[in-house]
């Protein structure tokens, strides 16, 4: 005959352990995402093509163009990062004020064409949180 005790003892460990594994789990995921990403090429290259292309920046042509070029290479070493996974939500974080500048001077770009100065007030701050971002980016081991 079956000891009784010992299936229900049996079948509490297996829940127990079940349970332990399951929130295990999820405190791992939670923990790599603290854990700082390490040395990639291709981001080390997107970054510093998003800073030349804000050096490049002419505010005395039309800003649409060159606006959406920045987005466009920003939004490239984002989605490169995400696709990278968990461990990229530092670069992420780091580039997010960068993300959402360049978006608001190409939305701002389609609706009408900004000021010289309102494109070199722009410019600046572009530069000085891509120079930020790629500093960060380029010191990783």
């Amino acid at each position: 005959m079956v000891d009784l005790e010992a299936t229900m003892t049996t079948r509490f460990m297996l829940l127990l352990a079940t349970i332990l594994l399951t929130a295990g789990c999820s405190t791992f995921n939670k923990a790599a995402s603290y854990i700082p990403s390490f040395w990639d090429d291709n981001q080390s290259a997107a970054i510093i093509d998003v800073r030349q292309s804000i050096k490049n920046l002419d505010c005395e042509k039309p800003h649409l163009d060159q606006a959406y070029a920045i987005q466009q290479q920003i939004q490239w070493f984002r989605l490169y990062s995400e696709s990278k996974g968990a461990r990229q939500k530092d670069v992420l974080d780091l580039t997010e004020p960068l993300h959402q500048t360049a978006e608001d001077f190409y939305n701002r770009s389609k609706e009408q064409q900004g000021s010289v100065y309102y494109c070199e007030a722009k410019k600046s701050v572009l530069d000085i949180q891509a120079s930020k971002a790629a500093e960060a980016v380029m010191r990783r081991f």
